[in-house]
């Protein structure tokens, strides 16, 4: 990939996976320039997107890109806040977590208070943390005042235990999941997952992070310590009014006089870079863009690499050093940082729906006091068999858009009842195209199961694009081939949801349900 100091429009490439570095750099610049012309595309097209009839209607004129063009933090005067982790109790080899979604205010803005929602807090949730094979139960109670869920963004869990729109539980109740965690050493996230208000909910603060811990040669090789090398950045752009109102739908993204600030784990850092630090040499950082539509690419203030080790859904076959570190909304990495000097992180902000943020932002200082000499990265951290599709059964999910409506396969999923309806079987292998025929963004993620690149805009994927992914980028008028097996937890009652992780085009239609029943 190459490195972009300004906010990029069709920088979208990735890693790669060969030995030599130099040669890593250069094929990522090759990957990097075969997403420019989809991606122009794709910020033209927003002009005669979803939305675009509101727009004329309203009279109102509006610059995709608004915001910032470029707006580096000024001072670093705030230590960079890490999430609290939440101790469970464990009884019966059942280790419960209890979690209560509630209302708040904060300073999303600064200088200026903002109505807010978090889990067991204000704004935004504690970190969890589950170890591979164990039993975790969740006692999660809802006092928002409406109907909400709780998804486990990336978790292999059976569908009633998922948090999909099946499961809305009501103000004052409480629902209480629980199942053996399935999934290897990886991040995922939570969030709510009901009809027609996630993104409301999401960008007012309900979102944390989850950390799986396995107990593999890789994962014991790799800094672990919680807070003090190894560390979450919990991104989140978002639109918020003078008055410090979060916007969260079409209309109040088309309202005047917004502002889009930038948030790591929960505090605004268009002028202020945060500090952190490194006690540790080595340093594990975990991403997770938790924008509702917003493209957030990690990069280093100085062009250097950064060495990433995980995708969304586990580690890659082998550390990689890249760039930059492309996200869409929902999206997850992981990456290490060897630190004999100062460094510092950016963040560069892409408009990914009507408009949004913009611009490059110096978000983290870190201060190199490590004295350690850590070991050398393992030279394999995962085996990944790639699939051999030719035999998989295909099927092609078309994301579409009538007017303000966003669709699957034709259909717009406001409602269970409307949504489109795959089904499948435990045991089956399937190859899917998701074809974009608009010029949106959109951010594919699909529920339950894991899925490989097979192809990416009509080119193979390489690097980290290798990697285990259920989150992934689908460009205004391209493509992706993902392959995927659906290997147990089959339910004739509860489906998954296969949808664009933009969350207002989810709020809008965006979503499917997936049936997964047994052979």
């Amino acid at each position: 990939m190459t490195h972009t100091s300004e906010p990029a429009s069709g920088e979208n490439g990735k890693g790669n996976h060969r030995k030599n570095t130099a040669e890593k750099r250069e094929h990522g610049k090759d990957i990097a320039a075969r997403g420019k012309g989809l991606h122009r595309r794709k910020f033209l097209g927003g002009m005669a997107g979803a939305g675009i009839a509101a727009v004329v209607g309203a009279g109102t004129t509006f610059s995709l890109l608004s915001g910032a063009t470029k707006n580096k933090a000024s001072a670093v005067d705030t230590a960079l806040t890490i999430p609290d982790l939440l101790e469970g109790t464990t009884s019966d080899s059942t280790t419960t977590f209890t979690l209560e979604a509630q209302t708040g205010t904060a300073e999303v803005l600064s200088g200026v208070t903002s109505d807010t929602m978090g889990y067991n807090q204000s704004f935004l949730g504690p970190t969890m943390k589950w170890t591979n094979g164990d039993t975790v139960l969740l006692n999660i109670t809802n006092s928002l005042g409406e109907d909400t869920t709780v998804h486990f963004h990336g978790a292999h869990v059976p569908a009633k235990m998922d948090g999909g729109p099946q499961v809305a539980f009501s103000d004052g109740t409480t629902w209480s999941p629980t199942f053996t965690v399935k999934d290897p050493a990886t991040t995922l996230w939570y969030h709510p997952h009901a009809l027609g208000t996630t993104a409301k909910q999401a960008v007012h603060g309900l979102a944390g992070m989850i950390i799986v811990e396995d107990s593999t040669d890789a994962s014991a090789a790799l800094p672990s310590d919680y807070g003090v090398d190894d560390i979450p950045l919990i991104f989140q752009c978002l639109a918020t009014d003078s008055a410090g109102d979060i916007k969260y739908d079409l209309t109040g993204y088309l309202s005047s006089g917004l502002s889009y600030p930038l948030l790591l784990n929960g505090t605004n850092v268009d002028s202020t870079t945060l500090a952190f630090t490194a006690t540790k040499t080595r340093t594990r950082f975990r991403a997770l863009n938790a924008s509702p539509s917003d493209i957030i690419t990690i990069q280093r203030s100085d062009g250097g690499t950064l060495t990433q080790i995980s995708t969304d859904q586990g580690y890659l076959t082998e550390a990689t050093d890249v760039t930059t570190i492309r996200l869409v909304a929902g999206a997850r990495a992981e990456f290490v940082m060897d630190l004999s000097a100062d460094a510092t992180l950016q963040a560069v902000v892409t408009t990914g729906w009507v408009r949004g943020g913009s611009g490059t932002y110096d978000v983290l200082a870190i201060t190199a006091s490590g004295t350690d000499t850590p070991d050398d990265l393992p030279s394999s951290l995962n085996t990944i068999d790639r699939y051999d599709t030719s035999d998989f059964t295909a099927r092609t999910i078309t994301l579409g858009q009538s007017g303000t409506k966003m669709l699957i396969n034709g259909s717009a999923g406001t409602s269970m009842s409307s949504m489109a309806m795959i089904s499948t079987t435990v045991g089956s292998k399937e190859v899917w195209t998701i074809t974009n025929s608009t010029q949106l963004e959109h951010s594919f993620h699909l529920h339950d199961v894991p899925y490989q690149l097979i192809s990416i805009n009509g080119e193979t994927p390489t690097g980290v694009e290798l990697g285990w992914y259920d989150t992934y980028e689908v460009v205004g008028g391209g493509s992706i081939e993902i392959a995927m097996e659906f290997t147990d937890f089959s339910d004739d009652t509860y489906m998954y949801m296969l949808h664009c992780h933009l969350l207002q085009h989810e709020d809008e239609g965006m979503m499917a349900a997936l049936m997964v029943t047994e052979s």
